[in-house]
């Protein structure tokens, strides 16, 4: 059950207040947007936080150490990161305008994906992620980090608008493998 590849997928978990922290404004004196600093150490935390992701699953499967509760861990601790994620680039401002459109949709698919394993689960009824849904992942979760790393490289506004591009191209890929997940469960609500 302590796994290497558990503890990793726990450390994820553990590690999501340490990045709401570093992005609260309020934590901070005066309650001032997060400094640059904040946003560098929030942007290390998140890339090892995305290293930990992939070598959770990689050690498990190449140790033969895969576990009931590093499958049951696993995609919880992903549905945390994004979502405390989401919610302080939101909360900071760094996503805003039209572009909480697109958070919203990432964010809206997660808990209903998350919803429809769980039914379909119950159900026996596996659904295997798909290419599209690995690279809806990647773009996602480059567009998080390019939009923290932006916050500490504010004169980079070239920065921010690529990580915004990308996280309506996530928006969109999102939508699509979301309904792929829904046509598959609505089959098996009759």
């Amino acid at each position: 059950m302590l796994s290497l590849p558990n503890l990793l997928t726990l450390s994820r978990i553990f590690a999501v207040p340490i990045l709401v922290f570093l992005l609260w404004p309020s934590a901070k004196p005066g309650g001032i947007q997060p400094l640059a600093i904040d946003y560098w150490l929030a942007f290390a935390l998140y890339c090892l936080m995305g290293i930990t992701d992939y070598f959770d699953g990689y050690l498990a499967r190449a140790q033969g150490t895969v576990s009931k509760m590093g499958i049951f861990l696993d995609p919880i601790a992903d549905k945390i990161m994004v979502g405390a994620v989401i919610l302080m680039l939101v909360f900071t401002r760094d996503v805003d305008g039209w572009h909480v459109i697109a958070a919203l949709i990432i964010l809206l698919r997660e808990i209903t994906v998350s919803g429809l394993r769980e039914f379909l689960a119950g159900l026996q009824v596996s659904v295997p992620v798909s290419k599209l849904a690995k690279w809806k992942t990647a773009a996602q979760l480059i567009a998080f980090g390019g939009l923290i790393l932006a916050g500490a490289l504010p004169d980079w506004a070239l920065l921010k608008q690529a990580a915004l591009v990308l996280l309506w191209i996530a928006a969109v890929l999102t939508m699509v493998t979301g309904w792929d997940y829904l046509r598959v469960g609505v089959k098996h609500m009759d």
